[in-house]
């Protein structure tokens, strides 16, 4: 038998198989199709293969790190949730994706990582005590950085020149393309009936963290919260695609092919890793001691001083299921 594909992706939290957006559609995309996947949920992009999460590690294509290309990939390998849309589905869900890019995923950024209240208190917070030490000082940081980038990228000079105009415009769309969302939805399970497809997967990904979350500048997540049909809809996906990941399990319903016990096996090279750890923490120490002058080197015969000792933090391997 061959060997089954692995993923790589962000740990859980909040009550989700994985906090990342990206990672979560990839997982919950796989889920719906029942692809084969070995997932290892890991505390650092430093223990994927491709230094970026998500990261599939394949056969015959070795490592694809872009969600989109992941998504592709698992289709060649006839996992295609979108198999039976019909043409005028399939137009649909180009048009709300570029919807959901356009309009919702902006904001989502600034949400998380770039509204100071909620930067501070929940997402940063959540990143220091979840990466290892000593990632954890300055792997936080270099994200918010580079999601400040994005979003600046995105939304253009305008941005620096009336930031607050332009923040109260864009969440006033994003406002909308919820209810939008809504509005399609409507009494059905999924947007289009009965079975998940990849717009299912891409939305699911967007809200899910979004209604979990427990942010203290929540202006996004109220009016998701006050969409009862939207908030069904994540719910329902959890219970049934991760009732052992964070979603309350249904009776009845049979975990999805291809993650019976897979996802919680032990990482060949952990102790190698761990040993790259510490020595990684040890230079991170010394270095701030002679910088911050705490240590210093003198010419002449010293004597012997006692040791403190230093305490380093075992990283977490995988999220156990």
């Amino acid at each position: 038998m061959a060997a089954p594909m692995e993923l790589f992706c962000w740990a859980g939290g909040w009550g989700l198989p994985s906090v990342d957006p990206d990672c979560l559609a990839v997982l919950t995309y796989a889920r719906f199709t029942g692809a084969p996947l070995k997932v290892h949920r890991v505390t650092s992009p430093w223990r994927s293969p491709s230094g970026h999460l998500p990261a599939l590690r394949t056969r015959d294509e070795g490592i694809i790190s872009k969600p989109q290309q992941i998504i592709t990939h698992l289709r060649k390998q006839k996992y295609n949730a979108d198999y039976d849309l019909s043409a005028t589905q399939s137009a649909d869900t180009l048009a709300f994706v570029s919807l959901l890019e356009e309009k919702l995923l902006p904001v989502l950024i600034h949400t998380f990582w770039v509204d100071a209240k909620n930067y501070v208190e929940h997402t940063r917070k959540w990143y220091a005590e979840t990466i290892p030490f000593p990632l954890n000082f300055f792997l936080p940081n270099a994200m918010h950085k580079r999601h400040l980038e994005r979003l600046q990228l995105i939304w253009g000079d305008d941005y620096m020149e009336d930031e607050e105009k332009l923040e109260k415009e864009l969440y006033r769309e994003a406002r909308e393309c919820l209810t939008l969302l809504s509005q399609r939805l409507g009494s059905q399970k999924f947007f289009f009936g009965d079975s998940p497809a990849s717009l299912d997967a891409l939305v699911f990904s967007r809200l899910a963290p979004l209604l979990k979350a427990k942010l203290p500048n929540g202006k996004l997540q109220q009016h998701l919260k006050s969409l009862q049909n939207l908030c069904n809809y994540c719910t329902s996906i959890l219970s049934l695609y991760f009732p052992w990941d964070g979603g309350d399990p249904l009776t009845g319903v049979p975990r999805a092919a291809g993650t019976d016990g897979s996802e919680a096996e032990e990482d060949p090279h952990k102790r190698r890793k761990q040993l790259l750890s510490v020595l990684v923490g040890l230079v991170a120490m010394l270095g701030y001691a002679f910088l911050s002058g705490i240590v210093s080197i003198q010419r002449g015969s010293v004597g012997p001083a006692g040791r403190q000792p230093i305490t380093l933090e075992e990283e977490e391997e995988e999220e156990e299921e």
